[in-house]
């Protein structure tokens, strides 16, 4: 399917951050910038994810042996509100993020090499992988809905750490290349290097 994203740089506004936050006039970010912090993206058929080889190749070339689904809405996830708060705290993981959204739509906040939030818009069928020690956040959009695919490689870890959170060696050094090895993303694997 043909790779499509939408992210732009945010503005200060601490408004509901359901809002799409964005510049004016508006600042759009590429698919080749997010690349260059490390962050990747694939536009798969959503209504297929069960048996989708696409999605099962990205799977077996990257290693994401676990799969789990969660539906984020105030009349599925226990405790929505906390946990809605939890995941727009500004932290950092130890290893990639992944998500696929097979419903709805959502926001990842992503900090770029200049400390500057950008916002990516997820909606059905974004694959997105996070790499290790960016920092970022996650949160719906106004319709408060999303059911998303998490992937890990081997068995989940759900250790966040809040920022400020430097002292991590992946915030340290240079980081290798972790781009897609599957030719169903977005291209060329650049070298990324933190801040």
């Amino acid at each position: 399917m043909m790779s499509v994203i939408e992210a732009w740089f945010m503005d200060e506004s601490s408004s509901d951050q359901r809002l799409p936050h964005r510049l004016e006039p508006n600042q759009p970010v590429s698919l080749q910038e997010l690349q260059k912090i490390g962050v990747f993206y694939w536009k798969l058929n959503a209504d297929i994810y069960e048996s989708d080889p696409e999605l099962q190749k990205i799977r077996e070339d990257r290693g994401y042996s676990y799969m789990d689904i969660i539906t984020i809405h105030p009349d599925k996830l226990p405790n929505y509100e906390d946990k809605l708060k939890m995941f727009y705290e500004e932290h950092l993981h130890l290893d990639d993020e992944i998500r696929y959204i097979l419903e709805g739509r959502a926001y990842f906040d992503v900090r770029d090499q200049n400390d500057r939030w950008i916002r990516i818009a997820m909606t059905k069928g974004d694959l997105i992988t996070l790499p290790a020690g960016i920092y970022h956040r996650f949160t719906l959009d106004e319709t408060n809905y999303t059911k998303a695919m998490r992937l890990f490689v081997g068995e989940p870890v759900w250790k966040a750490y809040n920022r400020p959170a430097d002292e991590f060696e992946i915030r340290q050094k240079p980081q290798p290349p972790a781009g897609p090895a599957s030719s169903a993303c977005c291209g060329t694997t650049p070298a990324r290097t933190w801040w």
